[in-house]
């Protein structure tokens, strides 16, 4: 059964630039289980937009920590 876990994402504009550009090639969050979590960046490209990223995000994985999906609750 996969894991899933949820945190908030705000990310600028200017900020999200260095993502869909590909300077900064890894996303460190914490859940809203306090537990910290990084995930490679091009997983959160279809959210952005002209303001950057904001809201709350779900993210599945498998037993053995492979990410299965990424989406915005």
């Amino acid at each position: 059964m996969p894991a899933e876990l949820q945190f908030y994402l705000n990310i600028s504009r200017e900020q999200v630039l260095r993502y869909y550009q590909g300077s900064a090639k890894v996303v460190v969050v914490t859940t809203t289980t306090g537990q910290k979590l990084q995930f490679p960046a091009e997983h959160i490209r279809s959210f952005m937009d002209q303001n950057g990223i904001e809201g709350k995000f779900s993210i599945q994985f498998d037993h053995n920590n492979k990410l299965i999906g990424l989406k915005r609750l």
